[in-house]
């Protein structure tokens, strides 16, 4: 009787939990089967969903009750704190593995090139999510003593950033914040926030529902100059064509025209300011510099020769994510990404390398939301099921699930499990119950290891 399939996924966020769920609602997995094991360097799986969402948006992180389902099935094994390139390498997983997809996502900052841009007090996005959301690689305490700070970027992380900055630490308790991410927050002492995009309010990639919760807040005054609420007709094609970016100047235009309000923390979003400086004395942020743009007709915009200097003590980039180089895989320097065609990894002779696939952020870049990493997973899965059908897939030298656990044991590596997961996720949410609230995360490393039981 033919054995099942045999496929690693590297990285177990949304990305490679829907390449595991199309593997398993595939033809191959009824007959002979299929048998998936997904390795993760955290110790906790879904990747983006605890680590790069906002804790004060639960609904996205009902994600993961769809996720879960899919970890559930039994042709599944997870394999958390296994580090790609550490602690198992593409030969290895050649050896045990007739594919292998990779699903890593994007988790560091994209650089941005500006004067001052490395001055004390100028910090990436991306470190400042890991650290609210509990990441055990970064530092436990985050500096917050700016009045006023400046984020760059008209994207969700820019939205996410701000809000957090502009929330209170009691506004942000009930949520899954361990405590030393409310500790931090309780000293943050930003009263003003401004978000800065080069671009108009057509151009602004935020969306619709995102946007408008930063005005339910109690504490947060949202504020647009009406003077920043212009179109050409590039932007006017952009709104008959796109319903999201309609419905994001429809309430921006509303803001704009508004009576401000007397809520004491302060948001205003700027449009047509490109940054071109961050301003520093000693060594510290101490201003942002801007110049004023203005639309061109096509949506895109250029520079008007006027300049403005804005008193900030902090600039965040959330100019977009980067992924990190995988060990033994041809790598785009320019875009951060695997090359591909149609998910199968693409050498630079042309070639395709054999058995070996990508999807989500890994493969495309950071671009998107959470769902459309959905439609590249099925792309991926169903030209793996091709190269098997055909057989183009290389023949693993130790198939049986039981040589990884070997494997594994022989390098004194310590890794997680889903059953493990369910441990940690008990004790979280014990945690959490003496407060009145759902789950109170566990950030570091060794005690996510010993609440697994790993």
């Amino acid at each position: 009787m033919p054995r099942p399939l045999r496929v690693a996924i590297v990285g177990s966020g949304p990305a490679g939990i829907y390449a595991a769920d199309a593997l398993l609602k595939s033809e191959v997995a009824a007959e002979p089967g299929v048998s998936i094991d997904i390795f993760e360097r955290m110790p906790a799986p879904f990747g983006l969903i605890r680590y790069g969402v906002a804790p004060d948006h639960p609904r996205i992180k009902g994600i993961i009750t769809a996720l879960h389902q899919v970890l559930d099935k039994p042709q599944i094994r997870l394999f958390g704190n296994v580090d790609y390139g550490t602690d198992i390498g593409l030969d290895d997983l050649r050896a045990f593995y007739d594919g292998v997809i990779f699903a890593t996502g994007a988790t560091a900052d994209r650089a941005l090139s500006l004067p001052g841009i490395d001055l004390d007090g100028s910090y990436g996005a991306a470190d400042f999510v890991s650290w609210y959301d509990g990441h055990p690689d970064v530092p436990r305490t985050w500096p917050l003593e700016a009045e006023k700070v400046a984020v760059l970027g008209v994207g969700n992380v820019a939205l996410d950033v701000a809000r957090v900055l502009a929330k209170t630490a009691d506004e942000l308790l009930p949520t899954e914040i361990p405590a030393n991410v409310y500790e931090g927050l309780k000293a943050n002492r930003a009263k003003e926030i401004h978000v800065f995009g080069r671009r108009g309010p057509a151009q602004a990639k935020f969306s619709p529902m995102e946007l408008r919760e930063l005005d339910h807040s109690p504490n947060i005054e949202v504020i647009v100059d009406p003077e920043d609420i212009d179109y050409d007709e590039g932007s006017i094609t952009t709104r008959r064509g796109n319903k999201q970016a309609d419905m994001v100047a429809k309430t921006l235009e509303n803001w704009a025209i508004r009576d401000a309000g007397d809520r004491p923390h302060k948001l205003f979003l700027h449009f047509f300011e490109s940054p071109v400086e961050v301003l520093g004395e000693d060594g510290k942020v101490v201003g942002l510099r801007t110049e004023r743009t203005e639309l061109d007709g096509t949506g895109n915009v250029k520079g008007t020769g006027t300049f403005n200097t804005w008193d900030v003590g902090a600039v965040y980039r959330a100019v977009g994510y980067l992924s990190d180089k995988l060990p033994k895989l041809p790598w785009d320097i320019d875009s951060g990404t695997v090359p591909d065609e149609g998910g199968r990894v693409m050498q630079e002779s042309g070639e395709h390398l054999p058995s070996t696939y990508v999807t989500g952020w890994i493969r495309r870049g950071p671009i998107g939301l959470i769902g459309h990493t959905k439609g590249d997973a099925n792309e991926t899965v169903a030209n793996l099921l091709d190269d098997y059908r055909n057989d183009r897939l290389q023949t693993p030298a130790t198939p049986a699930p039981e040589a990884v656990d070997a494997f594994l044991a022989e390098r004194d590596i310590r890794f997680t499990t889903w059953d493990g997961w369910y441990k940690l996720d008990a004790a979280e949410k014990a945690l959490g119950e003496p407060e009145g609230r759902e789950r109170v995360k566990i950030v570091e490393r060794e005690d996510m290891l010993r609440a697994s039981g790993a």
